[in-house]
This record gives structure tokens, sequence and C-alpha cells, in this order.
């Protein structure tokens, strides 16, 4: 029997839609194949008490799951008993979703689900994504990024350049968010401005992409060399687009899988999707968003999310469940891939060459 070590919760404002997509691994992972081990993180970093922890995931902290105590995670991680065969990270955002924790697991040697450390920064990096897709001949929409540095000592002048480079409207991201958290379609300069503001409260570097008028796209991904593709799905959102409010507050976005495209729209589709998970080096899973125009038909790579949502709404299972892949087999399938990634990474030599012990100097 495997033991699994689920962590969710983070330092992140997409804390509470990680506990949700936890509490819907949790209750998808089979009992009978896995020792699942629990650690929910708080806001601050520390560790939830069990009690607190299963509260916050509504579970049985009595139930099979074991739910330890501690200050920090990692320190919990070292101490549990067994050993852990493997983590799944189910963080969503900033220190989760980023390469932080995939990092701090590499440096651990404890094999994890998803996506590398350079290849979680990257995906997670709104600007650097873009800029490897673009670098890959992927269509992406144009765009500009600014600096909080640079805001606060002329935004005249980054206003200008923006309204120079893009057309109104405009969507504001914040760089390293998920969730659709701290986006918003700016229409005017004052929108621009207010949006900005807004932005720059979740991190130091924003993207300013141009916007169109779209229907939304989705893909999922699942593999590490050899990645398969779900069928294709659409979001029509609620509001005017997929926002944080359309997507776990409002009940009236709608679901459709798939998506009512012609068989070389699905094709062009999945074939982009693959060549985005190729060229931002991605392994296990992904869900890959895309913007089709409403006139031209014409298909935009929107980003590639390395821990998609595991929400009761979320597309990533809902999309392999429609292609045949239930959410125990899809969970069984991700823990695999994270351990094949981790006996093929173990398997690099760590030796160099030979040198002598008197060439002080190196030291100098």
């Amino acid at each position: 029997m495997k033991h699994v070590v689920v962590l969710c919760g983070g330092r992140s404002a997409e804390h509470e839609v990680s506990l949700i997509s936890a509490q819907f691994v949790l209750r998808h992972l089979n009992q009978e194949k896995y020792q699942v081990s629990v650690l929910a993180i708080e806001k601050d970093g520390s560790l939830y008490a069990p009690e607190a922890a299963s509260q916050k995931l509504g579970l049985n902290s009595s139930g099979p799951l074991n739910f330890p105590s501690g200050k920090h995670w990692v320190s919990v991680l070292l101490e549990l008993n067994p050993v852990p065969d493997i983590v799944f990270p189910v963080l969503h955002g900033p220190f989760g979703e980023d390469g932080t924790v995939q990092g701090t697991l590499e440096v651990l040697n404890i094999s994890y689900v998803g996506a590398g450390v350079l290849a979680s920064a990257v995906a997670m990096s709104k600007i650097r994504s873009k800029e490897a897709l673009r670098g890959a001949d992927l269509p992406v929409l144009p765009a500009d990024f600014l600096v909080q540095t640079e805001w606060q000592e002329d935004a005249e002048e980054s206003l200008k350049r923006m309204e120079e480079d893009l057309h109104y409207p405009v969507f504001v991201k914040p760089d390293n968010m998920g969730s659709s958290v701290g986006i918003n379609k700016s229409r005017n300069r004052d929108e621009l401005t207010e949006h900005i503001e807004v932005a720059f409260r979740y991190d130091d570097r924003i993207l300013v992409e141009q916007g169109i008028e779209a229907r939304e796209i989705e893909t999922a991904v699942l593999g590490n060399s050899q990645p398969e593709v779900s069928l294709v799905g659409e979001i029509i959102p609620s509001r005017e687009f997929y926002s944080y409010q359309a997507k776990y507050r409002d009940q009236d976005s709608q679901i459709l899988i798939p998506a009512p495209l012609s068989e070389r729209q699905v094709q062009q589709v999945q074939e982009l999707a693959l060549k985005a998970f190729r060229a931002l080096q991605l392994e296990g899973m992904a869900r890959v968003d895309f913007l089709m125009d409403k006139e031209t038909g014409q298909v935009w790579v929107s980003e590639a999310n390395t821990i998609p949502g595991f929400t009761a709404i979320s597309m990533y299972p809902k999309l392999w469940e429609a292609s045949g892949v239930g959410s125990p087999e899809l969970l069984d399938r991700l823990i695999d891939l994270g351990l094949e990634r981790h006996i093929r990474r173990s398997r690099f030599s760590v030796e160099g060459g030979e040198l002598p012990l008197d060439r002080r100097d190196l030291m100098e």
C-alpha cells in the first residue's frame, strides 16, 4: 500500500479553492490502495491542527485519513512513518503551483505529482509562459507587462505605452495568480488605472493583454513523455468573462462537454494543447485554456494550469470523465506518472570529473 501525502491550503489567495479541490481528491483516492496523510497549510504557512484541518475539508478526522500534527509541513513530512511514497500537491497559486513546493520536494528527494520546478515556475508566470509559447510559434494574444516600480515612478508613461501597443478593451492580470483572482477587463483609461492597482495587490508584475470577443475553450492533458489529450470543453460564463465570481460564486455559468466545435476545430485545439504542454516542458497534468475569436474562429493559447482545480465544477476531472477516465483512475494515473518521473530522474549521474586535492586555486 503506497503512502500518499496530500498537500492543500497554502499561502495564497486561492487557499479556499485549494481546500475544495483537496476535498474532491481525498474523496476519490482509493482507500484500499493508498494510505493517505493530509497536510493542510494555513495562510501564514503553518500547519492546521488535525481537528481544524478535518473541519476545513469537511472530513472525519477519526476516519481512515491521517491528519498529522506539527508546526510546519516540511518537518511533519520528514517525520511521517511510514515514509511517504509520493506527495500530491493540491495547491493553487503562489507557494504551491509556482515551483516553490516542487523545489522543496526535489531537495528532500521525495516524488510528487505534477510538473517539475522549472515547468511549474514558467507556467505559473503569465509573462514567462507567454514568452515561451510565442517562442514555440504558438498563437498568443498581444500583451504588455508592467513592473510595479515602473508604475510608481511614471504611471502616465506606462499608460501611454500600453495604449500605443494595445487597444481597449484589455485584460489586466497579476503575473503569478490563478482562478482569475485579480483579473479585470478594462474598457478605458480610468478602468485600466484602477485595475492595474488591483492587480498589484497580488503581484509586483502584471500582464496587460489584448481583449477580444472570445469563446472560452479548455482541454485536459495527462502524461509525461507521451501525453494524452481529452475531449474539448467550453465555458459559457455567467459574466462578461470567466472571473473568480463566475467560477465560484455564481451558479449560472455553463459547461459544455464536448464543446460545439467542428471536427477540424477540435483537432486544432487538441494539437495546440499538446504542443503547449511540450513547449512548457510539463509533466503529469495540465488544463490548457484557449480563447477562440467569435468572429474569425482564430484560436489563441491562453495559459496552461499545472495544478488545475479538482472542485465539483472543475473542467479537468470533468473532461477526463467525459473521455472515459473516471476520477479514481485519473488520480491513480497521476500518482503513477509522478512515481515514474521520480525513478527516471533518480537515474541521472551525480558523478563529475575527478580533481586533485591540491587544487587550492579552486577555493580562492
